[in-house]
């Protein structure tokens, strides 16, 4: 089963500009920024951290 998950993360990335599915480090920082105090007047908004994929269908 981890292999099949492995294998899954993987064919996401092939499927995004970057062509890599993305490390934890590189999506901790938007988790960080939205409950950190500096996003306290964010409302409504939707942050895309996927290696392009939602700007390129």
């Amino acid at each position: 089963m981890i292999n099949e998950d492995e294998s899954k993360i993987q064919q996401f990335g092939k499927n995004t500009p970057l062509t890599r599915a993305a490390q934890p480090v590189e999506l901790a920082g938007a988790y960080v920024y939205l409950a950190y105090s500096d996003a306290s007047y964010v409302t409504g908004e939707i942050i895309h951290v996927n290696g392009g994929k939602f700007v390129s269908g």
